[in-house]
């Protein structure tokens, strides 16, 4: 039996930040499909392992203990895998990057969808996506962070904020060289930061199975056709 079953689509989206903090740990787990996840959607709340809408959801073996939205998932794994800072202030620090990160995935599909990239739309997002990634260099250099050196939150090894930072503008800047350069020029310490975590063993295994498996896919949908076509 792995130490975890996760619940997300094959796609290395919203779950793929999950899968990161889990690969950094050493941990194992098993992927279900989209049939069974599927299933469990259809399921009533109260019949699910944790009540909930959409994936991802994330099971502990150890415990049975079920989870859903990636921001709950990711900080209790931070507490269960001790890869958060010890203080109150450092965990504060590191679910509002976790949430950050869950926004920008949010804006960069539109909320899920619901409208579709148009090129009109994306040159107005541009500049808000630049500062996004602004908000992660500031945050990044008041605690330390420098561009060969250091971690987000000025902790002494990287924790679930490098993690999940990682995991996000790294899949991403793969899969859009457009906001690759974006990226290095708004927010060179925290790319450089990204440059060295995804260098980690775990991390770039990772990421190979991600494009092994999945392709060059994002989000997948209309949504990332839409992207495709702005994106560039």
């Amino acid at each position: 039996m792995t130490d975890f079953d996760l619940y997300y689509w094959p796609v290395p989206f919203r779950g793929q930040l999950i899968r990161g903090i889990l690969a950094s740990a050493g941990k194992t787990w098993t992927e279900h499909d989209s049939d069974e996840i599927g299933q469990l959607m259809a399921s009533s709340p109260a019949e699910q392992s944790t009540p909930f809408m959409g994936p991802p959801v994330l099971v502990d073996n150890a415990s049975g203990f079920a989870l859903s939205e990636m921001p709950a998932i990711a900080c209790y794994l931070g507490e269960k895998l001790d890869l958060v800072p010890p203080s109150i202030e450092g965990r504060a620090r590191t679910l509002k990057v976790v949430n950050d990160a869950n926004d920008v995935l949010d804006e960069i599909t539109l909320n899920g969808g619901r409208q579709m990239w148009t090129e009109e739309t994306w040159r107005d997002f541009v500049p808000r996506l630049r500062r996004w990634m602004e908000i992660w260099e500031a945050t990044g250099i008041r605690c330390g962070l420098r561009h060969e050196e250091g971690t987000l939150l000025g902790t002494a090894t990287p924790g679930v904020a490098d993690i999940v930072s990682a995991v996000l503008w790294s899949t991403m800047t793969e899969r859009f060289p457009a906001i690759e350069a974006l990226l290095r020029d708004a927010a060179p310490n925290v790319a450089a930061l990204v440059r060295r975590m995804t260098e980690m063993p775990r991390l770039k295994r990772l990421a190979e199975q991600a494009r092994d498996e999945y392709g060059s896919s994002y989000c997948g949908g209309e949504i990332e056709q839409s992207l495709r076509k702005v994106a560039v």
